[in-house]
């Protein structure tokens, strides 16, 4: 094990919209956060996009090469990330975690060649990170949870944190640091699928739509009987596993449709907050993209009066960046040999530590 010191690590991550990699910096020893530092989105290029969407959807008809020549692009394209950030912070992290990219959760297939970006840029690089809990009985996910736990080292509890990307993953951690993790629902992605499809548009900008719109409570029942949110925690949600629930939206307008599926992310939110939490939080943190959509944060203050709701840059912090500072503070961890997951939190048997370590 490495000697437990302060190290600046930087956090790739590439979310199931397919938009690019989130990129954050931070400070950290792996228990505490001592700084977080810059933070920035990248884009995907067209022809990478369009890459990805393709081994999304037809990865059984792909062979190895045809994998492999994808992983490779996406993986030079992680490295090019690790350069821009360097230029920005004026220094080389010391160590990256590299999430990769989910292509399909059963069986587990992560994209991301972690020797060669290791060997590309020159630094240590974590990676893999769901594979050690997968073979230790957990459903790989979700990891974040530890380091929600660091950040909440002052908050009143018990207190929870909502990630609304592309799914929505809940923490929550009780008042003598009891922890529960899972999917809670659905994310942007419900919202992003529809005004994509109806409105050739990427996301429903600022909530716009939806605060256009009206919501169906006809079919907002329909959407909240979805099996999942029955099944009890720890959960994990695939990327597709509300698409054919939300046909339900079809005959809709637009604006309906988006107000509709913005009350499915918010009151599947609180659904999970009211049936599976051991106690009601005093505060949710709202992080990832779902922070900046008001119409959101709106549905969830309406439904759920019984906790402040904040969001990230209520808190200083860079909400699109929480998810990459995770998984840097994941790569700490792991050379530390610190656990990342728990019973609690991915369902395996005793606390976990994930990731695998390549050397340059």
């Amino acid at each position: 094990m490495d000697a437990i010191k302060i190290r600046r690590a930087l956090g790739l991550v590439s979310g199931s919209s397919l938009d690019g990699v989130s990129a954050a910096v931070i400070s950290t020893d792996g228990v505490d956060v001592f700084e977080q530092g810059p933070a920035r989105e990248f884009p995907f290029d067209d022809n990478l996009r369009e890459a990805l969407y393709f081994l999304h959807d037809y990865h059984e008809l792909m062979n190895h090469a045809q994998k492999k020549a994808v992983e490779d692009e996406f993986t030079r394209f992680n490295a090019s990330v690790i350069e821009e950030i360097s230029d920005t912070c004026g220094f080389r992290p010391d160590i990256v975690g590299f999430f990769g990219h989910t292509v399909m959760p059963a069986p587990l297939y992560q994209l991301g060649d972690g020797h060669l970006l290791a060997d590309l840029c020159r630094i240590r690089v974590v990676g893999r990170f769901p594979a050690a809990d997968l073979a230790a009985g957990g459903q790989g996910g979700p990891l974040s949870a530890v380091y929600h736990m660091a950040l909440s080292t002052h908050f009143q509890k018990p207190v929870a944190f909502l990630d609304i990307g592309g799914i929505a993953t809940l923490t929550w951690i009780g008042i003598n640091g009891e922890m529960l993790a899972f999917d809670a629902g659905p994310g942007n992605n419900a919202v992003n699928d529809w005004v994509f499809k109806h409105g050739g548009q990427h996301m429903d900008y600022n909530g716009r739509l939806a605060a256009l719109g009206k919501v169906d409570a006809d079919v907002l029942n329909s959407l909240l009987r979805h099996k999942y949110l029955k099944r009890l925690p720890p959960k994990t949600a695939a990327k597709d596993i509300f698409k054919d629930k939300l046909e339900h939206l079809e005959g809709l307008s637009l604006e309906d449709g988006a107000a509709t599926a913005t009350a499915f992310v918010a009151e599947a939110a609180v659904q999970a907050l009211k049936d599976y939490v051991p106690e009601p939080p005093v505060e949710v943190i709202v992080c990832g993209g779902g922070a900046q959509n008001p119409t959101l944060l709106r549905f969830l203050r309406q439904k759920l009066l019984g906790a402040e709701i904040k969001t990230g840059e209520d808190l200083g912090w860079n909400s699109f960046a929480v998810e990459a500072q995770a998984y840097a503070f994941l790569a700490v961890r792991r050379t530390n040999l610190m656990p990342a997951s728990y019973p609690f939190t991915t369902g395996v048997p005793e606390p976990c530590i994930c990731g695998e370590v390549f050397e340059p």
